[in-house]
């Protein structure tokens, strides 16, 4: 497939440390029953910068768009990733003409193993969150920035991330979301072309590619450090208000077991 450029540069990834707040939350529970639509000023419109990474190739907004990418992606052997123990390659799931789109890091070991992105208990924890949204996984486009797990899960680096962002601008260019949510600090940097941690990124809105763009903490974070899912939840409401849509009146009902 013709018309992709890769910016072969790569910041570093630098470690995200937050510090989380004390809670009673349960670790699988959403978000307390005292959530509510609190009032808050707009969040500021930034404009991502030019990150050279056009496509001039236009895709159909349909399954088969997708399933070109899918087919040109192949039984991938970019990068080293698939000589070190990648089962399969898990490319995205969801509706083809989504409004909204997630955006994360890379598969882990249930993702692997179903092919499907986000199936774990950081999954989970996502498909609680979109339902809290009012919202199914059928009705939004889940991808991740690489398309094969890293051993043991560890960070992506440099070159698996320029062999395989490609294939996301396209899936992007496909799908043409009105909001893309990127969850976690890797994803949200590997987008914005920044080194700014997740912490500085969220509460912002970004024009992105005909998108607007709202960065998250990512659910694995949110099970490790449930204090922040207020913050979480403030930006799913910033994401809906971009469609002209409100939240359930009481999301937390909505994403309990």
């Amino acid at each position: 497939m013709t018309g992709i450029s890769r910016d072969a540069s790569w910041r570093r990834r630098t470690d995200v440390r937050l510090k989380a707040e004390a809670t009673e939350e349960h670790e699988d529970t959403w978000l307390p029953a005292s959530a509510g639509r609190s009032e808050e000023a707009p969040a500021p419109t930034m404009t991502a910068a030019d990150d050279s990474q056009s496509i001039p190739v236009q895709f159909i907004r349909t399954t088969e768009g997708l399933a070109a990418i899918r087919e040109v992606l192949g039984d991938c052997t970019r990068c080293k990733l698939h000589t070190q123990g990648r089962k399969q390659i898990v490319f995205g799931v969801g509706n083809p003409a989504a409004d909204i789109m997630f955006v994360g890091e890379a598969p882990g070991a249930d993702e692997d193993a179903q092919g499907v992105p986000f199936v774990g208990r950081a999954g989970q924890l996502l498909t609680k969150m979109i339902e809290a949204m009012g919202l199914s996984r059928d009705e939004v486009y889940i991808a991740n920035v690489l398309k094969c797990r890293p051993p043991n899960n560890r960070d992506p680096q440099p070159d698996e991330v320029e062999s395989c962002e490609p294939f996301l601008f396209q899936q992007i260019a496909t799908v043409q979301p009105k909001v893309v949510i990127a969850l976690g600090a890797f994803a949200a940097r590997t987008l914005l072309k920044t080194q700014d941690p997740i912490s500085r990124l969220r509460g912002r809105i970004y024009d992105y590619r005909g998108a607007q763009l709202i960065p998250t903490f990512h659910p694995s974070f949110l099970l490790r450090s449930p204090g922040y899912k207020r913050e979480a939840w403030e930006d799913l409401k910033k994401a809906l208000g971009l469609l002209g849509r409100q939240p359930p009146s009481s999301p937390a009902a909505a994403s309990q077991d």
